[in-house]
């Protein structure tokens, strides 16, 4: 060998010899290290150098090849575990379509004969249509981690319930009364399984929380910058973003989308609310209590992922990406989607900020729902105020692109922003508020409740099965792509629009139950319709089902600072019905209003009164949605405390029923059914309109 390669050998030999593993004590520590920072900056580098006396370089190539083989255990497992599903789904499938080719009818003993309607036919093809894009976008992400292609995919799973428990500090102390339960609405919004995976990946990570930031900072600005940025174009009390000042302001966060597709809706609004901080803050970074509490704004609602965990037990520096689907309470106006991030910050002692903004997220992970609709930065300005109370300022602000037409009847209203704009959030918020902090109350007069309910359990339990009854109403009027209508002929240029779902769900009738409903407009304002409709004397005029009976309110339970706020326990007047009550609550604030009522009998209200759990009795129930149509000139529109939905020129009333069609989750909607409802709905909207002294057309 030349005596010029010893010393390349030579230094090979000292370099292997400097080589040496890690000892147990440094692994440990290296290990503890990993689970509470997988990615330490330079400076925690430095501190294990000398802690345990290695290099840098050796501890970033530790941590390196640690998250290398972390990443591999992850993903070698959910492989395993795809295959597993895929393989037994696969088997499921087999056996049922060899059950299938046994099939006979039981009268004839041949196959089956299907007798489907036009409007099953439809329904099938469209959510079959559905259904397969769904399949095959996952199935195409699936195979990535597969290294093959899959053909079937396990359902997703939904998620479990979670109660709504607003008590901790809730309502100005803990002493005011037991954690709030009310019930989830099974296969409503915060219970349907969320169709897209859910997994964010650590280079997006740090994208988004960057995004987030400057979104919480747009958000604070937003809220202390008055004229010009925010202008009251109505002469009201509405305020409006300036949109050429705010792209001024915010040139490089305004990206806004150059189409005539796209429009812009932006609104601010503040008050005060009868809820401290804490729970304020709670209830707006759980998905589940954001549904219930606003079941007439939001359909469907899903944390996708916690990003970031908040500092010290606290909310403070929460990061969530989170999914959600906003209606109007009519079948003719359509939904909106957004995923979206949510970023919860305390900005001093009593004073807390949460800001809401879209994310953009691949196409590889297949989060975002099909359209340029977009969240901007929106949010809340929470501020802790005496005697329970907060200041919480609201701000909208989003692009939308509108992929299905709004109805003419709705157009005004939705293109003046007051569909989904500040003011109805902050409305709504201030009136759930006051109906939670009812329930905590411990008193109230035999007078309010009418002598009936003997006890403030029952008194709780009645406002618990009530308003599951407002989220179940509100559920059946969504506009959501799972919840197709079908538009019958007749009535108006709307229609009778019915659709049909099979109820297993616990706290409804099991079995076949068509919901139908239909709009129309009336010439006059949404407070006239409001009082029309909660008036017990006046019922007979539009109860089709009350024979022309008049009913008696047996019971009350005033739930807000407006009178027509109640939920109220009423009795028909009519002999052959002494074993049936009806439970209906009414509700009405800046936004709108609603009446909704559901039959139920004597056995089942004992069970309440007694104050036991009304989770077990069924409702289904109807009723009708009451909003100003947001047409200018009638009125000036301003918002009074006498007056609360404003001075519109009219009223969108939305007439909803729900009848069980079939005590068989198998039974099939037959025409008799849909004509039966078709005619209730017609005759109803015939009666109310002869009642207001509206026309007929």
């Amino acid at each position: 060998m030349d005596s010029g390669d010893d010393p390349d050998a030579s230094d090979g030999q000292r370099k292997k010899k400097r080589y040496h593993r890690h000892t147990p004590r440094q692994i440990q520590h290296l290990e503890a290290v990993f689970k509470e920072c997988p990615h330490p900056d330079e400076k925690q580098r430095m501190q294990l150098s000398r802690d345990l006396g290695l290099e840098p370089r050796q501890i970033k190539f530790w941590f390196q090849n640690r998250r290398t083989q972390m990443k591999a255990q992850h993903e070698r497992a959910d492989n395993c575990a795809l295959r597993a599903e895929n393989d037994k789904i696969r088997c499921e499938n087999i056996a049922i379509r060899e059950a299938l080719k046994n099939v006979i009818c039981p009268t004839c003993g041949g196959p089956p004969v299907t007798e489907d309607s036009y409007f099953d036919e439809q329904k099938l093809r469209l959510e079959n249509s559905r259904l397969k894009e769904e399949l095959d976008r996952v199935s195409s992400m699936a195979s990535r981690y597969l290294g093959r292609p899959m053909t079937q995919l396990p359902p997703v799973q939904p998620m479990p319930n979670s109660s709504l428990d607003l008590s901790v500090g809730g309502f100005g102390g803990p002493a005011l009364g037991p954690s709030l339960d009310l019930d989830l609405l099974t296969g409503s919004s915060s219970a349907a399984p969320f169709p897209f995976p859910t997994a964010v990946s650590d280079i997006e990570k740090p994208i988004m929380a960057n995004m987030a930031t400057n979104a919480l900072e747009e958000l604070i600005r937003l809220v202390q910058t008055d004229e010009p940025l925010w202008i009251k174009p109505g002469g009201d009390r509405r305020e409006v973003l300036n949109l050429e000042t705010y792209d001024r302001i915010f040139p490089k966060l305004g990206h806004r989308f150059k189409s005539p597709d796209i429009r812009t809706e932006a609104s601010r609004d503040s008050g005060l609310v009868f809820m401290n901080t804490v729970a304020l803050v709670d209830l707006f970074m759980d998905s589940s209590k954001w549904a219930e509490f606003f079941p007439t704004i939001v359909s469907k609602a899903r944390t996708l992922e916690v990003l970031v965990t908040g500092m010290a037990g606290t909310r403070s520096g929460s990061l969530l990406l989170m999914y959600e689907e906003m209606q109007v309470l009519s079948p003719v106006v359509p939904t909106r989607e957004f995923c979206f991030l949510r970023y919860c910050q305390q900005i001093e002692q009593g004073s807390w900020a949460i800001a809401d903004v879209s994310v953009d997220l691949s196409r590889e992970n297949q989060f975002a729902p099909p359209s340029r609709s977009r969240r901007l930065p929106s949010g809340c300005l929470i501020q802790e105020m005496p005697n329970g109370y907060s200041k919480v300022t609201w701000v909208e602000h989003m692009e939308i692109e509108e992929k299905t037409p709004v109805h003419r009847l709705y157009r005004d209203l939705v293109d003046s922003g007051e569909a989904f704009g500040a003011q109805r959030w902050l409305a709504t918020l201030q009136r759930m508020c006051e109906r939670f902090a009812c329930l905590m109350a411990t008193g109230a007069s035999s007078r309010e409740l009418g002598g009936v309910i003997p006890s403030h359990e029952g008194r709780r339990s009645m406002m618990k099965l009530s308003q599951r009854m407002i989220n179940n109403f509100c559920a059946s009027l969504s506009a959501s792509n799972g919840n197709r209508w079908t538009t019958l002929s007749g009535l108006n240029d709307v229609g009778v629009r019915v659709t049909v779902h099979k109820s297993t769900n616990l706290g409804q009738p099991n079995g076949v139950v068509l919901s139908a409903a239909t709009s129309i407009w009336l010439p006059m304002s949404s407070e006239r319709v409001f009082s029309f409709f909660k008036d017990e004397h006046t019922r007979a005029q539009w109860d089709v089902l009350s024979s022309g009976n008049s009913v008696q309110e047996v019971a009350r339970i005033v739930n807000g600072s407006h009178p027509g706020n109640c939920i109220s326990l009423l009795r028909a007047l009519n002999a052959s019905q002494n074993n049936m009550l009806i439970l209906q609550e009414s509700c009405t604030d800046a936004s709108g209003s609603l009446v909704v009522y559901a039959p139920i009998d004597l056995p089942a209200i004992n069970i309440v009164m007694s104050g036991e759990d009304p989770s077990y009795i069924p409702l289904l129930p109807s009723g009708f949605t009451i909003l100003p149509d947001g047409r200018p000139g009638g009125g000036g529109g301003a918002t009074t405390s006498s007056n609360p939905m404003g001075g519109s020129s009219g009223s969108l009333i939305t007439v909803a029923f729900q009848i069980l069609v079939s005590s068989l989750p198998s039974a099939k909607l037959n025409v008799e059914s849909v004509t039966t409802v078709n005619n209730l709905i017609s005759t109803t909207v015939q009666q109310i309109k002869a009642a207001l002294n509206c026309p007929s057309g």
